[in-house]
């Protein structure tokens, strides 16, 4: 019976330690998988800050150098090229990449209700309204540098801040918040403390056409994103690059009727490209890829990212233009763009509240 009794208690001793055995194996285990988590999420966290910021210095460096692309690719003050032949061609470009990314969706997920291209006259009848708003805007924007520099279009763009605020209001009834109209009440100082000439007779750099065409570029800027807003939202399922490849659709079609209305002779004269250059071919591009990297920034990063880089575009342009277009940093400019900066963040900080 002791023999017995010992050799159980042996065996009770020996479950024990196969028992403290396996605890030990189980927290080491345990506190691998934990380090292992932790290695993970480091590096997760570090992939996604390398993502912000080379989508931050993509959109920096395509919003800074849309304007000097457009005022660059002016010959003795004129452009040589068809205007409405490049916004052709931009928007022909966004329609092939937003096909582009449909292709790899298809490939990796499969077709499927939410994001085939075929659709109903209920739902496309829609795009050509903003499709329409964006053509004018687009083509303004060549014009009205006859009245502003590229510094100063990249202040003076910032209205459509105000516009799509007060849209939002009207049309969403979403409401607006204090701070967001502090933040409107700002920019619009800091858009006239930019644009004060203390060189000159006149007070403003700008002329009164200059504003007249920055106002109504805001104005058809900040409807037709609000519009497209409201008909993305109307079926949030619906695959984004299937509602944009039908609105650069209509857009392709929208600015193939100005070239026939504006620059038919010209283009049957001269050829589709005459005028051409490298510039212009970079001017296309920028435009093109500016869409691209604000969805992006939406997708990959947040609403501050976009916050920054418009504000550092603003003084990248100026600073650029000082060397390409003998541009005068004046301490009102500086001050006028510091203002707008605060008055943007101010406008997205509300919006987050």
């Amino acid at each position: 019976m002791e023999y017995r009794k010992i050799i159980k208690d042996e065996d009770d001793d020996h479950d024990v330690a196969s028992d403290l055995e396996s605890l030990k194996g189980k927290s080491h285990t345990v506190a691998a998988s934990s380090n292992i988590a932790l290695v993970g999420a480091g590096s997760n966290e570090r992939t996604n800050w390398k993502r912000k910021g080379v989508v931050t210095c993509a959109l920096t460096i395509l919003t800074s150098s849309q304007a000097i692309l457009i005022v660059w690719s002016k010959r003795a003050g004129k452009y040589e090229y068809s205007v409405t032949t490049a916004n052709f061609l931009v928007e022909t470009l966004k329609c092939a990449l937003s096909l582009l990314a449909l292709t790899r969706i298809w490939k990796n997920e499969g077709v499927t209700d939410d994001n085939r291209l075929s659709t109903t006259y209920d739902e496309v009848k829609v795009f050509p309204i903003p499709a329409a708003l964006y053509l004018f805007k687009n083509l303004l924007q060549y014009y009205i540098f006859a009245y502003v520099d590229a510094p100063g279009y990249q202040i003076l763009k910032n209205l459509n801040i105000i516009s799509t605020g007060v849209l939002y209001r009207i049309i969403l009834k979403k409401k607006l918040s204090e701070i967001q109209w502090a933040g409107f009440i700002l920019l619009c100082c800091g858009c006239t403390t930019a644009q004060l000439n203390s060189n000159s007779d006149r007070v403003l750099q700008t002329s009164l056409p200059g504003w007249i065409m920055a106002i109504i570029m805001a104005l058809l800027s900040g409807f037709a994103g609000v519009y497209t807003e409201a008909i993305i939202k109307k079926r949030p399922s619906r695959n984004i690059n299937v509602q944009n490849f039908w609105l650069y659709v209509f857009g392709m079609a929208f600015n193939a009727v100005a070239i026939v209305i504006q620059d038919f002779d010209a283009v049957a004269n001269k050829g589709f490209f005459h005028g051409y250059s490298f510039i212009t071919v970079l001017m296309i591009l920028n435009h093109a890829l500016s869409g691209i990297a604000v969805s992006m920034v939406m997708k990959y990063a947040d609403n501050i990212v976009k916050v920054y880089s418009t504000s550092v575009a603003m003084l990248l342009t100026a600073v650029v233009s000082v060397f390409l277009f003998n541009f005068h940093l004046s301490l009102a400019f500086f001050l006028g763009s510091t203002v707008v900066s605060v008055s943007v963040y101010l406008h997205s900080a509300g919006k987050l509240r």
